[in-house]
């Protein structure tokens, strides 16, 4: 265990796609037609404003923002009784997380010979872990947010397993299922749980393998429709999550259709294409098609730094956030983690801005997805956009305090304890630099430590942490378990 800021970017930096223009061509292809999608109203207060026409909030006087002055852009309604806050689409797998003395091999027939080694005997049951977007689900509910999973779990020990992890953290598990192909086949290896290999060398760097990585075609290529369980359960919540790891057990039609079901029923999208997003870029037609309407049509991006310079070529993370965002239908955030630096989010008309906090970082399995949930926290809830993100920065760095992901990332008296700890990595000369590079007719709130301004801009605008952990704490503390009182 050693002290350092905690790395949201997990990810080994991707290069650009290789396409001359700014932004890559699969975002403006031609064979992308939408025609079920209809142009979506949302009445906000005493007028209805165009789903993609964002009005502009004014500036703020003085050098601390109000609540009001920094909320999102405006409250966002979910129209229809919407039972649940989050649903998560696919990438339910379970964690096989084991120590070697190397990682794998990078070649294609020796990494798969590698991993067949491995699965011939289900390794001890302690070393099993809930894994994919089960991380987000379980990171969600522990926030307080009432969670399902969409997603396939098999009739064997690792589906029972996983259905209990599920179930004890209080998540619906909505099946998706071929009930005539289940009937019979359901003995057929394409039908078991996804395993994925989470290996950790004596460096503690990660390596990870599934049968989905020595496929051309999705691990359940059976999968065709949406039932209408599945239908109902995107309907009745506020928020749908999809990552591109989702594209490794789904196909590409089938995202599509859950994406245009999500649209038609008023249910918010998340996307986080992580680094499966290069490879989908140059994918198939389908998972092009699929990659280019989730990056126009969901109402949060979020991306690494790194991700986002590949998508947009534009080394800026800001304005990497401001060209995804204008090339956005329906996109009203776009969020871009910065590793130990910290995070940004992008509205139209404006940017906030939070320093990451310094943890004694044990593991970074899990930071990323428990970011996401922190994230549809604040999205829900309606809360001011830098508390949003100051929650996120806790969320991911309280589960980088753990070993692993699942049920180890971060209990909600964990992140609490860290927000009061207040232990900010400010870098004036970092944020300095970047938000003078970018147009000074932004609106910009940081976070900070204290009210001085550090950067010559009119627009720049500082929130106290103080000031903002103390609301957060406020509205935490009602998520806490039954009988637990904060310290």
């Amino acid at each position: 265990m050693h002290q350092q800021t905690l790395t949201l970017n997990t990810h080994t930096p991707t290069p650009n796609y290789g396409l001359r223009s700014s932004f890559p061509s699969f975002i403006q292809n031609p064979r992308l037609t939408i025609p079920h999608f209809k142009p979506n109203y949302a009445t906000h207060r005493n007028h209805v404003v165009r789903a993609n026409h964002i009005p502009i909030s004014c500036s703020s006087n003085g050098v601390e923002v109000s609540v009001s002055d920094n909320r999102r852009l405006f409250p966002f309604n979910f129209p229809g009784e919407k039972e649940f806050d989050v649903a998560t689409l696919g990438n339910l797998c379970v964690d096989v997380v084991l120590n070697v003395p190397n990682l794998p091999p990078s070649a294609f027939d020796e990494r798969k010979s590698y991993m067949e080694q491995l699965s011939k005997s289900p390794p001890d049951k302690k070393y099993w872990e809930a894994g994919g977007n089960c991380n987000m689900a379980i990171a969600a509910a522990r926030l307080g947010l009432r969670c399902n999973a969409i997603g396939h779990i098999g009739n064997e020990i690792y589906g029972d397993f996983l259905s209990d992890v599920l179930h004890d953290e209080g998540i619906n598990v909505i099946a998706m299922r071929e009930e005539d192909d289940i009937i019979k086949t359901s003995s057929s290896s394409e039908y078991e749980t996804l395993l994925c290999w989470v290996l950790v060398d004596p460096l503690q760097r990660h390596g990870f393998c599934s049968r989905a990585d020595f496929s051309q075609e999705p691990a359940f290529t059976w999968m065709k429709t949406l039932s209408d369980e599945v239908k109902l359960s995107i309907q009745k919540s506020k928020v749908l999550f999809c990552n591109g790891y989702g594209f490794d057990e789904l196909p590409a039609g089938l995202i599509s259709s859950a994406l245009e079901y999500a649209v038609e029923v008023n249910t918010s999208i998340f996307f986080d294409p992580g680094p499966k997003g290069k490879s989908l870029a140059v994918g198939t037609p389908e998972e092009q098609d699929a990659l280019a309407k989730l990056l126009k049509f969901s109402d949060v991006l979020l991306l690494t730094s790194e991700e986002a310079e590949s998508i947009t070529g534009l080394r800026n993370p800001i304005a990497a956030g401001k060209e995804l965002l204008s090339k956005g239908i329906r996109t009203k955030w776009v969020i871009i983690k910065m590793g130990s630096k910290g995070s940004v989010l992008i509205i139209r008309s404006g940017i906030s801005c939070a320093p990451s906090f310094k943890v004694n970082v044990m593991d970074t399995v899990g930071c990323g997805d428990s970011f996401v949930a922190a994230i549809a926290y604040g999205y829900i809830h309606n809360m001011p956009l830098v508390h949003t993100l100051t929650i996120a920065n806790a969320v991911g760095a309280a589960t980088a305090t753990g070993c692993g992901a699942g049920r180890n990332v971060a209990h909600l008296q964990e992140v609490m304890r860290l927000l009061k700890e207040s232990n900010l990595n400010e870098d004036d000369n970092y944020w300095n630099k970047l938000l003078e590079e970018n147009s000074n007719k932004d609106d910009i709130t940081i976070l900070s430590k204290t009210t001085v301004n550090g950067v010559k801009n009119r627009f720049l605008n500082h929130v106290t942490l103080q000031k903002v952990v103390n609301e957060v704490l406020h509205k935490l503390e009602v998520a806490l378990p039954d009988g637990i009182l904060s310290s």
